[in-house]
């Protein structure tokens, strides 16, 4: 019976997007019923049984050494970042180990970190995600540009708190600010693909997962095919409702000390129209001198 674990359905999603010709295989004129590789094929280029790499893809078996899922990444032409992700996928290795955290542990924002927030606002959107792409904490600036549709102390209460992913998907407002809204969904889920990994215990995260599986077919979709785009930089083209047409490059940083936690920035070509339409969103957002109130997360 095959009982796909996420490891393995990921091995099975990678081994699908390759070909013979893409590894080095003869095809022999042969008919494949499935597009892809063949699950004996991939073995033999990692160098393991073919009966061990079924167990693994079938989920009889959910883990392997390092040694072996570097194999497989090597044999399955994995990026970094996938290489990253097929090794937090086994319960043998993986960031779990090195910053577990338990699954119903709050969430909280640092009062430095706040202060930071407050003090990049008079030239920077800034906002703080936390392990499930929840806003944990944002400055004037930031929820004028990516939110002016919500309140600003939404993020202080958990009933109200904005969940980046859920509104990509699911809020009209947030739909519209992205002029190619693909790509973002796109680089949301594969971003949340990575959460889920490093995170396999995490009710509160699985319930999301599911929540936007049954409400959006396009996220169905995306996530169905496994892919994996860890937040890094990117450059979003957007049609903000208040200030019109800006392109901003988007940031995302690690907070020392908080491995769970996300800082992202959002820039502007210096002297450039969007440059000027940030300068604009200053007036709009809340101003930079007021206290921003701290508030315990669930």
């Amino acid at each position: 019976m095959d009982r796909t674990s996420p490891l393995g359905a990921f091995l099975k999603a990678r081994r699908a997007r390759l070909s013979p010709d893409d590894v080095g295989l003869p095809r022999y004129g042969d008919r494949r019923r499935v597009p892809g590789l063949r699950r004996e094929e991939v073995a033999l280029l990692a160098g393991v049984s073919a009966g061990y790499y079924t167990r693994l893809e079938q989920g009889q078996q959910a883990n392997a050494s390092p040694e072996v899922l570097d194999a497989l990444a090597r044999a399955l032409h994995l990026s970094p970042p996938e290489r990253d992700h097929l090794h937090d996928l086994s319960s043998t290795t993986g960031h779990r180990t090195r910053h577990p955290t338990a699954p119903g542990a709050a969430e909280k924002v640092s009062a430095d970190l706040r202060t930071l927030l407050t003090t990049m606002a008079a030239h920077v959107p800034a906002l703080v995600v936390g392990r499930r792409n929840d806003v944990l904490a944002w400055n004037g600036t930031g929820q004028a540009l990516l939110a002016p549709h919500l309140d600003f102390a939404a993020p202080d209460d958990p009933g109200t708190r904005p969940n980046l992913s859920r509104l990509v998907f699911l809020d009209a407002p947030t739909r519209a600010l992205y002029r190619d809204w693909p790509a973002k969904a796109r680089a949301v889920v594969g971003n949340l693909r990575i959460l889920a990994a490093r995170n396999p215990g995490d009710t509160h995260l699985a319930a999301l997962i599911s929540e936007l599986t049954a409400r959006s077919a396009e996220f169905a979709t995306m996530w169905d095919a496994h892919t994996v785009d860890p937040c890094g930089r990117d450059v979003h083209a957007l049609a903000h409702p208040v200030v019109g047409e800006l392109t901003v490059t988007q940031q995302t940083f690690d907070v020392p000390k908080e491995p769970h936690h996300s800082l992202v920035t959002f820039t502007a070509e210096p002297g450039s129209p969007s440059a000027a339409a940030l300068e604009a969103l200053k007036s709009r957002g809340r101003p930079v001198d007021a206290p921003v109130p701290y508030a315990s997360t669930p």
